[in-house]
């Protein structure tokens, strides 16, 4: 009976998931819920590394955003993302064509 329920909770846990490749990155939102049935998502970005010997490394870093913060998030993110076009122009219709206005930024240039 408790691998039924192990099984249970897993399958329970794994509500929709969609992957977004972005060139080394891939980012992957899931819903999930809690035993209570409540969803939160996680946001996960997976890079590789590669070392001088040709080996790679994955790195993963996630995101837990639960329900009570989607609309605050979602508001948050908007803003980031109009203050973006308004200075860059329209960047799903022409990504590329700004690129010299980005800094390439690594994620341990972030880290204090």
């Amino acid at each position: 009976m408790e691998e039924f329920e192990k099984n249970d909770s897993l399958e329970r846990d794994e509500i929709f998931s969609k992957a977004v490749r972005a060139g080394k990155r891939t980012y992957f939102f899931d819903v999930k819920s809690t035993r209570k049935n409540d969803f939160y998502l996680t946001i996960t970005e997976r890079k590789r590394r590669y070392e001088q010997d040709g080996s790679f490394q994955v790195e993963k870093h996630k995101i837990f955003l639960y329900k009570e913060d989607f609309v605050k998030f979602t508001e948050g993110l908007s803003e980031v993302i109009e203050f973006i076009r308004a200075n860059i122009g329209n960047i799903e219709e022409s990504p590329m064509e700004n690129i010299e206005n980005f800094t390439k930024v690594e994620f341990e240039d972030l880290e204090e």
